[in-house]
C-alpha cells in the first residue's frame, strides 16, 4: 500500500472511530432500559472520551482534505445530539430524576432547547469557548447522580440550564481553549478520574460524599475551577486569546 492509500485509510479510520460513539450511546440506552444506571454512565463516559479525542485525530490526519465528501462535523453533531441530549433525556424520564409527573416535560425541554444549540452557527466563540449552555446534558445528569439532589432541585437545574442555552454565558472547552491550558488539562484529567470513581458508587447504597470524601471534594474542586473559568470569560469579554489550536 503506497503512502497516499495509507493516509486515506487513516482518515477513514478516524471517521469510523467517531462513528463508534453512536454505538456506545446505543449501549447506554440498552443499559437504561435494563435499569442499570451505572452502566449507562460508563457507556456515556466512553462516548465522551471518543468525542474528546476524535477531533484532534481528525486534524492530525487531515480528514477534510482526504475524505472531502464526508462532513466530519455533521457526523460529530449527529452523534453528540444522541449522546449528549437524547440519552440523558431518556435517563431523566426513566430513572425518576425529577418529580413524578414532570418526567416527560423535563425530557422534552432538554430535547427541544438543544436543537437551538446544534443549529446555532455562533455557538463557539473565536477563542473556542461555547456561548450559552452547550447541551452537555450528559454531564448534568452525572451531577444529579453523584450529588443525589432533591428531584425538585434537579427540575430547577434543568430549567435554569435550558434558559442559559440562550444566554451568552461562556462555557470552556477544556481541550481547545488555550488560556490556562497548562492547568485546565490536568484539571480535566482529575475531574474525569474522580467522576469515574464516584459514578461507580451506587446511590441507593451510600452517598458519594460519605463513601469517598477525598475524591468527592477533589471532584468538587475541579468542578469549581471550570465554573470559575467560565465566569471569568463571561464577565471579561476582552479576554480573547490571539491563537487557536
Amino acid at each position: 500500500m503506497d503512502h497516499h492509500k495509507r493516509v486515506v485509510a487513516a482518515a477513514w479510520a478516524v471517521h469510523a472511530f467517531t462513528a463508534s460513539g453512536i454505538v456506545l450511546g446505543f449501549l447506554a440506552v440498552v443499559a437504561i432500559l435494563e435499569g442499570d444506571q451505572i452502566a449507562a454512565f460508563m457507556w456515556l463516559g466512553l462516548a465522551l472520551f471518543v468525542d474528546a479525542i476524535d477531533g484532534t485525530l481528525a486534524r492530525k490526519v487531515r480528514v477534510e482534505e482526504l475524505t472531502p465528501r464526508i462532513d466530519g462535523r455533521t457526523l460529530d453533531n449527529v452523534i453528540d445530539y444522541f449522546n449528549y441530549v437524547a440519552v440523558p433525556a431518556l435517563m431523566v424520564y426513566w430513572f425518576g430524576v425529577v418529580p413524578e409527573g414532570w418526567e416527560v416535560a423535563a425530557a422534552a425541554c432538554m430535547l427541544a432547547v438543544s436543537c437551538y444549540t446544534f443549529a446555532n452557527l455562533d455557538v463557539k466563540t473565536e477563542d473556542y469557548f461555547f456561548s450559552g449552555f452547550p447541551a452537555l446534558w450528559n454531564l448534568v445528569v452525572l451531577y444529579f447522580h453523584v450529588l443525589q439532589l432533591n428531584p425538585w432541585t434537579n427540575l430547577a437545574v434543568i430549567a435554569i440550564m435550558a434558559v442559559l442555552t440562550f444566554v451568552p454565558i461562556k462555557f470552556v472547552h477544556p481541550l481547545r481553549v488555550k488560556k490556562f491550558r497548562i492547568v485546565t488539562v490536568p484539571m480535566t484529567v482529575l475531574w474525569a478520574a474522580t467522576s469515574l470513581r464516584l459514578v461507580l458508587i451506587h446511590p441507593d447504597v451510600r452517598k458519594a460524599a460519605e463513601a469517598s470524601p477525598l475524591l468527592f471534594w477533589l471532584w468538587v474542586m475541579s468542578s469549581v475551577y471550570f465554573a470559575a473559568i467560565c465566569l471569568w470569560r463571561t464577565f471579561d469579554p476582552d479576554a480573547v486569546e490571539d491563537g487557536n489550536r
